[in-house]
């Protein structure tokens, strides 16, 4: 790992806190970045000190009101702005769906919205991160991009009808959906994606997406 080593460990702890609403003690945040007790102590203060995590009375620290302030930072506030859309889709529609941006080779989900009524769903982590050229997110960022020597036929094809369906390539059996959502550069590549087990719901579930996607372009535009 190049760079400051401080820095680092503070970013493991400050990740380590987010990714636990019920909160962590100090001794597991050591555990998980790998330091003793008193350096997780120090990181901690300093992060308390930021705002982005908070000591509750049972000593477990959990993600504070700064953490919202940085969030919104990103990509003027895309995810707050975004989920309005996201949410009535997937109630619309009975299934998941997920806001992605391309960052360098990777896809990056930036939102991941369950149906409201609904007792059971594939879901996965904001945040999740997966290679360009898996899934049908991947290909839809892709085809958003300007064509590339030796490309897959199925970013052409995503690039001329707007949308593409694939199946098995992140998760086996998983059935994904994804259309761009237009954007002037320089914001990133962006799709909105829609995963489910059952085909029918994917394919019946494409003008829903496309008109979204839409939405959201004049929305972020």
């Amino acid at each position: 790992m190049t760079g400051s080593q401080t820095l680092a460990r503070g970013l493991a702890a400050l990740q380590s806190v987010a990714a636990a609403p019920a909160g962590l003690s100090a001794q597991q945040v050591a555990d998980q970045v790998g330091v003793h007790r008193t350096i997780a102590y120090r990181l901690l203060a300093t992060l308390a000190d930021f705002r982005f995590v908070a000591k509750g009375d049972d000593g477990r620290y959990r993600p504070a009101a700064g953490l919202a302030v940085l969030g919104a930072s990103f990509d003027r506030n895309l995810r707050q702005l975004s989920l309005p859309t996201l949410q009535g889709l997937a109630d619309e529609l009975g299934t998941t769906v997920s806001l992605l941006v391309a960052e360098g080779d990777q896809q990056v989900a930036v939102a991941v919205i369950v149906p409201t009524q609904v007792a059971y769903q594939l879901a996965f982590h904001e945040g999740s991160r997966h290679p360009l050229s898996r899934g049908a997110a991947g290909v839809a960022l892709l085809a958003s991009m300007p064509p590339q020597p030796q490309e897959r036929d199925l970013v052409a094809r995503a690039r001329q009808q707007g949308w593409v369906i694939t199946h098995g390539e992140i998760e086996p059996n998983t059935y994904g959906l994804a259309v761009p959502v237009h954007r002037v550069p320089p914001s990133p590549p962006t799709c909105i994606n829609l995963i489910s087990h059952r085909e029918d719901v994917v394919r019946r579930g494409k003008d829903a997406v496309l008109q979204a996607a839409k939405q959201l372009s004049a929305i972020l535009s």
